[in-house]
């Protein structure tokens, strides 16, 4: 949802007319995350998507509806025999599509722009999206350490003080593990699903030296959500015209820089240099530091050559098998531009926990699935939702919204 959630904040401020549409469930294949975003103003205009293009022309059309109705309504798509080509999924999965209205001075509204505000003041937040029970469609925001404020009229449920407080744990929780999740609570009429999608710290790219690799891969990290730092001592090369796609650019020793900057597990950090002047000082804080990735440009000589200095540094053989080098994966590329998708390719692989290899030669789903849709996390007494067979497009709830 993040790829949304300025555009959507810019038509709240506008007092603009839309709808939010949120993918809520999946199961099989599925090419999009759970908390997959598209908004629809009242014109038609669109950002973002729910799916790979199969479904979204059928989900514009029932945004163009929910603002017209002021309703949400929960939608399933699949397969079937007599319209699998019309409005549903080629992949042969089956999704679930909340759609629902942001209308000017509504609790949704208030909503966007507040996770809007937080996300530019880079503080972690978490936003709850009512998906089944009596509040379906409410948008619930919550800022890490403080309570849930549900939208006034909205729920029963939310005003129960332990759910209250079981949620703001969870929606806690989500902060840390970086995961959507599926969560039940209640019983019987009064039970809700919320879908909890976590908003934390963008992770950080750390670049040691302004070359020319160096400007293409923070194009491609900060396109990827990447918060990219450009780290090099020579103010002539690092400039913001050159780098206009990093979040800071600093002028200092990179191990100057490194031995004072936030680094955590989601931090990558890229030495780019050639000289062992800027390599061994900072890879040798860097392969001791808790950043996941740490990676260095060189050919197999300057990687023996950086292995044996950073040894005579007092970095030990356990610390030096860290170090990805020579940098990225193996894709033949050659240009500045194709050595940083290199570089970010196995980035990426680090984190996810990937292979790296082609899909066509893997088993199993293209995308696996991080929670079970089927099998929500629940609180005791939670009811046992809406199941339907799958169809192109099947009407799963509907709800009025507040105005």
């Amino acid at each position: 949802m993040r790829e949304i959630v300025d555009p959507a904040a810019t038509w709240v401020a506008q007092e603009r007319r839309f709808a939010l549409a949120v993918l809520v469930s999946s199961q099989a294949s599925s090419p999009r995350e759970l908390g997959a975003a598209m908004i629809v103003d009242a014109e038609g205009v669109v950002f973002g998507n729910v799916s790979a293009g199969c479904v979204d022309g059928d989900v514009h059309g029932l945004c163009l509806r929910s603002i017209d109705t002021g309703e949400a309504t929960r939608v399933r798509y699949g397969i079937s025999d007599e319209t699998a080509f019309e409005a549903g999924l080629s992949c042969g999965g089956i999704i679930e599509v909340l759609v629902l209205p942001v209308l000017p001075g509504t609790p949704a509204a208030s909503a966007i722009s507040d996770l809007h505000a937080a996300i530019l003041r880079r503080e972690p937040c978490s936003l709850g999206v009512v998906t089944a029970g009596s509040a379906s469609g409410a948008l619930l925001f919550a800022r890490e350490g403080e309570d849930v404020d549900p939208p006034a009229d909205h729920a029963l449920a939310l005003t129960d003080p332990g759910i209250r407080a079981a949620l703001a744990s969870d929606l806690e929780r989500l902060r840390t593990d970086a995961h959507a999740l599926t969560l039940r609570y209640g019983t019987d009429v009064d039970a809700i699903e919320i879908l909890g999608l976590p908003f934390p710290h963008a992770p950080r790219l750390i670049i040691i030296g302004a070359v020319e690799f160096s400007v293409a891969l923070t194009r491609l990290g900060a396109a990827s959500g990447f918060e990219v730092t450009v780290c090099d001592p020579r103010d002539a090369f690092a400039t913001p015209a050159r780098f206009p796609g990093a979040h800071e650019i600093v002028h200092a020793w990179p191990n100057d820089y490194l031995a004072h900057t936030p680094i955590d597990e989601r931090t990558a950090i890229c030495v780019l240099t050639h000289d062992p002047r800027f390599d061994v000082p900072a890879l040798a804080l860097a392969l001791r530091s808790p950043a996941g990735y740490v990676g260095a440009m060189g050919s197999r000589r300057t990687h023996d050559d950086r292995a044996r200095r950073l040894a005579e540094a007092g970095v030990t053989d356990a610390e030096t098998e860290r170090l990805r080098s020579p940098i990225g994966l193996a894709l033949g590329g050659r240009t500045p531009e194709q050595t940083a998708l290199s570089i970010l390719a196995e980035i990426v692989m680090v984190r996810s926990g990937g292979r790296g290899g082609p899909l066509r030669d893997a088993t199993g789903p293209v995308h696996p699935a991080l929670t079970s849709p089927e099998e929500p996390e629940r609180r005791p007494g939670a009811d046992e939702g809406i199941a339907c067979a799958p169809s192109a497009r099947t009407i799963v709830s509907s709800a009025r919204q507040p105005r």
